[in-house]
C-alpha cells in the first residue's frame, strides 16, 4: 500500500475518534458545570481546554473563560484544529482522498455526516442543543465504525484504520484520566464521586465499573479500570492489545521498531499492577504513558506513512 494512501486511512480514522472524545469530554463537562453545589463550574469547563492542550490558542481567541464561548471552540469553531467541525471535516477530505479503499457503506456514513454538520452550524449549537449534539456526534462516529467493521476486507487498509482509532484512543483516555486525577481533592468526597463518575461516563465505562466492582465509585478502581482491564473497550490495556495484533498483520518487513515499542507497552500494561502505579503515581505513570504512545505515534508515522 502506497504511504499516502495509508496515511489517509490512519488520519480519517484518528479524526472520527478524536470527534467523538471531543464530544464525550464536553458533554460530561457541560452537565457538571450545571451542577454549581457539586463541583467547581469553571474547573469543569476548563478541563477539556487542558486535556487537549487548547487552553492557549482559546485565551488567544476569547481570552476569559465562559461556557458558551468553550463549547463553541470545541464544537462548530472552524478556525480550531480540536474542534468537531475541524475533526469531521478533515476525516470527510482523507475520506475523499482514498475512496477507492474505503466501501461505499463508509462514504456515505461520512459524507452524509458532513452534510448535517454543515446544516447544524447555520442552526448553531444553541438552536440545535448541546446535548443533542453530543449524542449526535457520537451516533454518527459509531455509525461510522460500524460501516467499517462490517463492509470493508480484512486488509492493510483495514489494519491502518483500526491503527489510527487505537492510538487516538490511548492518548484521549490517558489524558483525560490524568486531568481527572489532578482535578480531584484529597479523600472521597462529594466533589470527588461526582468527578470520577462523569469520568466513566465520559468514556463509556459506567456499566463495566459497576459490574466489576461493587464498592463505591473511588478512584483507585476508576485508574485500575482504565488503565489495566482488558475488558473495558477504552482501557490502556484495551488499545496497546489492538495495537499489537495489528501491527505484525500489516503486510511487508517495515515497521520493526513500531512493533516493538508497542510489544514493550502492552507488556508493561499486561503484567503491572496497581500497586506499582500507586507507588509511581497516577499522574507520573500518565505522563510516562502518554510520551510513550506519542513516540509510537511517530514511528507509526516514520515507518508507514511518510513517503520515501
Amino acid at each position: 500500500m502506497l504511504s499516502r494512501t495509508a496515511a489517509e486511512l490512519y488520519w480519517l480514522s484518528r479524526f472520527i475518534e478524536r470527534a467523538e472524545n471531543i464530544a464525550r469530554m464536553l458533554d460530561v463537562a457541560w452537565n457538571l458545570s450545571l451542577i454549581p453545589f457539586a463541583v467547581d463550574a469553571r474547573d469543569e469547563i476548563s478541563a477539556p481546554l487542558i486535556i487537549t492542550g487548547g487552553l492557549e490558542l482559546y485565551r488567544e481567541k476569547y481570552g476569559e473563560i465562559q461556557v458558551n464561548q468553550v463549547m463553541h471552540f470545541f464544537t462548530l469553531d472552524e478556525s480550531n484544529p480540536g474542534s468537531i467541525f475541524h475533526c469531521l471535516r478533515s476525516a470527510r477530505e482523507n475520506a475523499h482522498a482514498v475512496r477507492g479503499k474505503i466501501t461505499a457503506e463508509m462514504w456515505e456514513s461520512i459524507n452524509s455526516t458532513w452534510l448535517e454538520l454543515r446544516d447544524i452550524r447555520e442552526l448553531g449549537l444553541d438552536g440545535y442543543g448541546a446535548t443533542s449534539f453530543f449524542d449526535w456526534v457520537k451516533n454518527r462516529s459509531h455509525l461510522f465504525r460500524g460501516a467499517t467493521y462490517g463492509t470493508v476486507m480484512r486488509s492493510d487498509a483495514f489494519r491502518f484504520l483500526r491503527l489510527g482509532t487505537f492510538i487516538e484512543r490511548a492518548d484521549n483516555t490517558a489524558r483525560i484520566l490524568d486531568v481527572k486525577h489532578q482535578n480531584s481533592l484529597a479523600g472521597d468526597t462529594a466533589v470527588d464521586f461526582y468527578r470520577w463518575h462523569a469520568l466513566l461516563r465520559s468514556v463509556g465505562a459506567y456499566e463495566a465499573y459497576r459490574e466489576i466492582y461493587s464498592e463505591t465509585i473511588n478512584a483507585e478502581r476508576v485508574a485500575e479500570l482504565l488503565i489495566l482491564r482488558p475488558e473495558v473497550p477504552r482501557s490502556l490495556h484495551s488499545c496497546m492489545q489492538m495495537l499489537c495484533e495489528l501491527l505484525p498483520a500489516i503486510e511487508g518487513q517495515a515497521g520493526l521498531q513500531s512493533k516493538r515499542l508497542a510489544a514493550v507497552q502492552f507488556a508493561r500494561l499486561q503484567y503491572g499492577d496497581l500497586q506499582h502505579i500507586v507507588e509511581i503515581g497516577l499522574h507520573e505513570y500518565l505522563t510516562d504513558f502518554l510520551r510513550r504512545v506519542n513516540e509510537l505515534a511517530d514511528t507509526i508515522r516514520e515507518e508507514y506513512l511518510e513517503v520515501v
